[in-house]
């Protein structure tokens, strides 16, 4: 029979090095909701997936990789004892993915296909906001852990209707611009389109470790950057600013410094260098190194800003059986967990 501790006795037993090896949740712990600041709806759709699939099973794998961590972070000291829960898997959402993907092998017209596929998408974004609104009211941090790109449209609506004005920071190797792609209304690649068409309470939008876009996605993003409303810092350019003697702490200064004090991350896993994520969907070389991303959130939280919110997107576990993707992930996802609470 499992032994049952309470979030006290957990905490307890780990603050003495030993590991709560009963526990079922994330990061090791049994934490209940109702003792969690911070609640990680978990999303298991890539249903748009235009590359590779596979980001449906990251929440799963990323679960079952996170209870190996050491919890003790030096920048954010102890974000476990302000109580995070990863809720069960939605099997309706996992229905809805595999009712997706057998409708995109039975369907060869590009538009019947996203005829098919478009309200499962919007369902799946509903289940996500209407998650996201019970948690938020009652005064919780609310994240987001995919699945493919698309999955945190619901909980930045969610925040939409909160939030007068927030910023949101984006890593990714992509723009996710497109107004939509093979027809898809709520591509992974068109998430940052979507929010910044349909939102207008995001006023700024820094976009980081961009390096594969198409050109419309370029003009979009070169008209909000008129309105003041985007900072976009390139892989090129990133690789310059480290050839400067400020480096990349210089850059990290004017990504806090245009961000508003309410601020959303959204986090793609292939913002990274390639060696961290090998398996993610679209994986393009280049990126961020690790500790860089650790870096900024760091950074960012040290600032001041109010993290509102967070998503951790296209971690895909490697199909041989390997564990490093999930392993990077989870350890990402944590380092995500402690800036959204280091001011809470």
């Amino acid at each position: 029979m499992k032994k049952t501790l309470s979030f006290k006795e957990q905490i307890d037993l780990i603050e003495t090095g030993e590991a709560y090896v009963e526990a079922s949740g994330i990061f090791g712990l049994d934490t209940i909701e109702e003792e969690s600041s911070l609640v990680i709806i978990p999303v298991p759709w890539d249903a748009t997936a235009s590359y590779k699939t596979g980001t449906a099973s990251a929440p799963e794998k990323i679960l079952e990789a996170s209870k190996q961590i050491d919890h003790y972070d030096v920048a954010f000291d102890k974000p476990y004892a302000k109580g995070i829960h990863l809720l069960e898997i939605s099997q309706e959402i996992k229905n809805l993915n595999n009712k997706a993907h057998a409708l995109k092998k039975e369907i060869n017209d590009d538009e019947a296909r996203a005829t098919s596929l478009n309200p499962l998408s919007f369902r799946v974004n509903k289940i996500v906001e209407e998650e996201s609104d019970k948690f938020l009211k009652q005064g919780k941090t609310v994240a987001v852990l995919g699945g493919e790109h698309s999955a945190p449209y619901g909980l930045i609506k969610a925040l939409s209707k909160i939030h007068k004005e927030f910023g949101i920071l984006h890593v990714d190797a992509h723009f996710d611009l497109r107004a939509a792609y093979e027809g898809y209304a709520h591509s992974h690649a068109s998430i940052m389109h979507n929010v910044l068409s349909d939102f207008k309470e995001v006023s700024k939008i820094v976009s980081l470790g961009i390096r594969d876009f198409c050109s419309a996605e370029f003009q979009f993003s070169k008209k909000q950057e008129e309105k003041g409303r985007s900072l976009v810092f390139f892989d090129r350019d990133i690789y310059r600013e480290k050839l400067k003697t400020g480096g990349f702490s210089d850059l990290v200064k004017k990504v806090i410094q245009f961000l508003p004090e309410k601020v959303y991350i959204s986090f793609d896993i292939d913002g990274l260098e390639t060696q961290f994520c090998p398996s993610t969907g679209t994986p393009v070389p280049g990126g961020i190194h690790y500790n860089e991303a650790c870096y900024l959130l760091e950074e960012l939280a040290f600032a001041g800003k109010t993290i509102i919110g967070f998503d951790l997107c296209e971690v895909a576990p490697d199909k041989t059986g390997a564990e490093w993707d999930e392993n990077v992930g989870m350890r990402i996802l944590y380092k995500l967990c402690g800036a959204a609470l280091h001011k809470k």
